[in-house]
This record gives C-alpha cells, structure tokens and sequence, in this order.
C-alpha cells in the first residue's frame, strides 16, 4: 500500500461526520481570586517588612524575662512592666490631675517644644548653610567656629540658656535649637557647594537674583543634602529635649522619667523609654518620606 493511499485513508477518518472538536476555554476568573491576586504582592511585602522585627521583637522580651524573671532582680521583666505599668500602656491619654496625665499628653508636650525649637534651627540652619556653601569669605570665618561649637553637649548649654531666658520653656526651645542647628548647617554647606557648574551658569545667563537662584536653583540641587541634615536634627531634637526636661521639669516625658527614677517606679520608665523610642522612630521616618517626596527619591551624591 502506498504512503498516497495512507494519506487518503487518514483524511477519510478526519472527515468523518459527526465527530466534533471540544476546546477548553479557561474558567473565568472570580473577584475573589483577582482580589487575592492584587493583594498577595503587598501581604508578601508586608510580611517581609512586619514579621522579622516582630520575631527579634519577642525573642528578645523572652530572653529578657528569663534574665529579669527571677526574684531579687534589680530590673522588671516584662511580665511585671505590664502588670505594674499597665494603665501608661493601653490608657496613654488619661488626666488624673494637673501633674497626672498619661504618656501620650506627656509626648505631645514634648513634641511641641521640639517642633519650635527644631523648627527654628531648619530654618536658620538651611539659610546659614547657604550662605557659607556660597561664599568663600563665609565659610572661612564661620566654618572653623561652628566646628567647635558643634562638640559641646546638649545639656552643657542648659545653665547658659537657664541664666538668659529665666524661664525652663524658652531655655528647653533653645538647647533644641542648638543641638539641631548644626548637621543642618553642615549639610545644607555640602549641598550648595555641590551644585554642577553648569546650573550655576544657566543661572548667570537667565540673570536670576539671589532670591530666584535660592528657590530655583540652590534648594532643589541641595535638597538632598538638606534632609539629611534634617533627619539628623530632628533625631538630636528629641535626645535634646528628654534630657533637657529632665532638669528643667515640667509635665514632658524627659520630667516624667526623672520623677518616676525618684520614685523608684522602674517599669514606668521603661514604658516611657518605649514610648521615646518609638516617637524618635516615627520622627525620622516622617522627616525622610517628606524628603523623598520633594527629592523624588536622589540621594546626596
């Protein structure tokens, strides 16, 4: 038999009437499905940002109450921070009196001063980096003073501003102000000095004035650089004003944690030291997301 009459045999059987060719189209897919679809990417991003810290989070609490769990202990384990602290943990809003209030109206005292204090240092810390990353003369008569001024601590200017401003709120605003004042400086410096040449000659051939070359030039190329030093100033602003308050009293969280070392009430401070630790956390974070917003996400090079 030939491969002629195989072929023909074939086509034959392919042709025969009746049979029908069935094709599987694919199930369409439900909401749920793209629901879950959509959110798998983020829940895995989520977890990966969430779960390990959460982990070191509680073997750390563990290792802490098998250290502290004992009797005799000179620090609270965990355990005895929440039954002891308990209500400065889930109540950190209550007012119980003048002086007795929670946790959270301690921060927000505390946030103020430091808004006013590091609020101020931003703005006379971007203008003064300006002017010595612009200058020559300037920065050789004002860099080598500020260099000096930057190493002296926080609370070594507390007397001073306790003896100028006869007042504990206005001397708390300005070692604030102090501390804060000078990674702005510096950075904001680096930043303009840094500007390529050729902005700076685009700048001479659209004859911009200072004030136009400031905003239009000199703040976004440095933007960077000034945010960096934000992030470290307001990171000292919050070490400056817990320390400061502790001296200067008042109803701040630096005060309350003071009070509650002369009250021998442990766990209480250490409440307190979670709370600072995390509003520091958030301060940061606020700084550097508003950073990247105005930078589109450039980084000092």
């Amino acid at each position: 038999m030939s491969m002629t009459a195989l072929d023909g045999d074939s086509d034959k059987k392919a042709a025969k009437p009746g049979a029908a060719v069935i094709s599987f189209s694919p199930r369409p897919r439900s909401m749920f499905d793209s629901f879950v679809a959509r959110l798998a990417p983020n829940a895995r991003r989520v977890a990966l940002n969430v779960v390990p810290p959460l982990v070191t989070f509680l073997i750390l609490l563990l290792i802490w109450q098998l250290a502290f769990g004992r009797a005799g202990s000179t620090l609270p384990p965990p355990s005895k921070v929440w039954s002891e602290a308990r209500d400065l943990i889930t109540d950190p809003f209550f007012v119980a009196g003048p002086q007795d209030i929670g946790l959270g109206w301690r921060v927000l005292t505390s946030l103020q001063r430091v808004a006013e204090g590091f609020g101020l240092a931003a703005i006379v810390g971007v203008l003064t980096g300006a002017l010595i990353g612009q200058s020559v003369w300037a920065m050789r008569g004002l860099d080598p003073i500020f260099q000096v001024l930057r190493t002296v601590p926080p609370l070594a200017w507390l007397p001073i501003a306790l003896a100028a401003f006869r007042d504990s709120q206005p001397s708390a605003i300005f070692v604030i102000f102090i501390t804060s004042i000078w990674p702005i400086i510096i950075n904001t410096a680096v930043g303009i000095r840094n500007i390529p040449q050729d902005y700076r000659n685009v700048a001479r051939v659209l004859q911009l004035n200072q004030v136009e070359f400031f905003f239009k030039i000199m703040a976004p190329s440095a933007a960077p650089y000034i945010f960096t030093g934000l992030r470290i100033g307001v990171g000292l602003s919050w070490l400056a004003i817990v320390a400061a308050e502790m001296l200067t009293g008042g109803v701040g969280i630096g005060f309350f944690i003071w009070d509650a070392w002369n009250s021998s009430r442990l766990s209480d401070i250490v409440v307190a030291l979670a709370y600072i630790g995390v509003v520091g956390f958030l301060l940061d974070k606020i700084v550097a997301g508003f950073g990247g917003l105005v930078t589109r996400g450039a980084s000092p090079t």
